[in-house]
């Protein structure tokens, strides 16, 4: 299963915007990118080998923004009961899905919900 450009390109963007956040930083475990803070993940941007469809898993507080990811085609609560704590899964390939800017503001407020006050404080100050 190939991968589409245009899904690896929002990937590579979603993650970049990610990795740039204050104290974030990049792991594999279970062999899955996913970017952290303060040893806590706030976004699993799975694998890019093809071996399942791209896309990233965000968390959502605000009931908005979780309403509007689960939206998107493809998008639905966040396995291993995950979902249950706002986690949203959001496919980047298929017609229909989120820009990488919608993505990216979604990253932040994963980031937020996971990120200690100093750091959301750093980020507002930016």
């Amino acid at each position: 299963m190939a991968v589409a450009r245009s899904a690896l390109k929002k990937w590579e963007k979603v993650r970049q915007f990610a990795l740039g956040l204050p104290d974030a930083a990049e792991d594999f475990p279970w062999g899955e990118t996913v970017v952290k803070v303060n040893k806590k993940v706030f976004v699993f941007l799975g694998v890019t080998d093809g071996s399942h469809p791209l896309g990233v898993t965000v968390k959502l507080k605000g009931e908005t923004a979780h309403a509007h990811a689960l939206s998107a085609p493809g998008a639905e609560p966040a396995g291993y009961g995950l979902g249950r704590a706002g986690w949203v899964t959001v496919p980047l390939e298929g017609t229909g899905s989120p820009s990488a800017d919608l993505l990216c503001d979604w990253v932040e407020d994963s980031y937020r919900a996971v990120a200690p006050k100093r750091l959301t404080a750093e980020l507002d100050a930016r």
